[in-house]
């Protein structure tokens, strides 16, 4: 290894060790924020309970939206230099994303911030957790944080979309259309996140992607997405009476590149290149309560219980057949 390889990985090492170091900072903070809360509620309990009570709520009123939509935004504004490709990236592969995603999820309700999973509904509005002015799908501290650019990295890419979904939107008012929809978004984020993947809605489909760098996921993303996928359809028919929904599934894994495509006050995380358009593709050919499974994912899977048939599928813009499985559901 040369002298300039040394400095880059010695400069890379130091500025992971940073990250890491600001993150925890960043956890304290948010930990002090409910020890305070703890505190001053106990404190105040020995004066009256309805003063504790109101001491609580102000505590709460004033810490968490200063640490949340300023000082969390401002510290990882500073902390990520311009163009830096490895901030978002390094936190999640410590774990450290994954715990704050753990907790979050559990504080109601939707909708959430896409990479942190703070709510922006329920309590989050309560206690004016609010989205970034720039993208509303992310919370301020997230967008700062985020990279302006990202790289090229191993990605799962699971597609579910409501087949017939133009003629189910005939057959009802717009009212229904928009509630249907939104059940179907609520829906597939409780299922989802519960395994740290990022969701994108897109009309009447959700992507989700999978990160391996993920400590949840791993060597296990293969076996994440379809337990995911077998979870989401056992809920649609669970509750099919509700809405009526059919969807169809289709996961495939492979590099991409995973980051913001766009920059400053455009930019959106996302996934991009032939591991997407692939996943697209598998998902259009699924009938209604079938995953499609491409033989990258199938050959990862540990499992060998699965009755999923092989198939060749001839899809729009392959040259090539693509070899996949298709498991029917229930």
């Amino acid at each position: 290894m040369g002298q300039d390889d040394r400095l880059a990985t010695l400069s890379a090492e130091k500025f992971s060790a940073y990250v890491a170091s600001a993150k925890r900072l960043e956890v304290l903070l948010y930990a002090a924020c409910l020890v305070i809360l703890v505190a001053v509620g106990f404190a105040a309990a020995e004066i009256s309970a309805l003063f504790a009570f109101g001491a609580v709520v102000v505590t709460a009123l004033a810490i968490v939206p200063i640490g949340f939509n300023w000082v969390f935004p401002a510290m990882d504004r500073r902390i990520r230099p311009t163009q830096d490709q490895t901030y978002l990236f390094s936190s999640c592969s410590s774990g450290l994303v994954g715990r704050f995603r753990w907790a979050n999820r559990r504080i109601p309700s939707n909708p959430r911030c896409r990479i942190c999973l703070i709510p922006f509904g329920g309590i989050g509005k309560w206690l004016r957790v609010i989205p970034s002015r720039k993208n509303p799908n992310f919370c301020r501290s997230c967008f700062e944080a985020a990279p302006e650019g990202g790289y090229e990295t191993e990605v799962g890419v699971f597609f579910a979309d409501i087949r017939g979904f133009t003629t189910w939107c005939e057959e009802r008012s717009p009212a229904e259309v928009a509630e249907g929809l939104k059940y179907f978004y609520d829906l597939t984020s409780d299922v989802l996140t519960v395994d740290d993947a990022m969701i994108e809605l897109v009309g009447d489909q959700v992507m989700a992607l999978y990160l391996p760098l993920f400590a949840s996921l791993g060597e296990r993303t293969a076996d994440t997405m379809l337990a995911a996928a077998e979870r989401l359809l056992k809920r649609l028919g669970d509750e099919k009476s509700k809405h009526g929904l059919a969807v169809g599934i289709g996961i495939h894994i492979g590099n991409g590149f995973v980051g913001n495509v766009g920059k400053g006050e455009t930019k959106d995380f996302t996934a991009v290149g032939d591991v997407v358009n692939t996943a697209a593709r598998l998902q259009s050919r699924a009938e209604a309560g079938e995953i499609v499974i491409s033989d990258e994912v199938f050959s990862r899977i540990s499992r060998h219980d699965i009755n999923a048939l092989p198939q060749s599928l001839s899809v729009k813009g392959k040259a090539e057949p693509i070899q996949a499985h298709v498991l029917r559901a229930g």
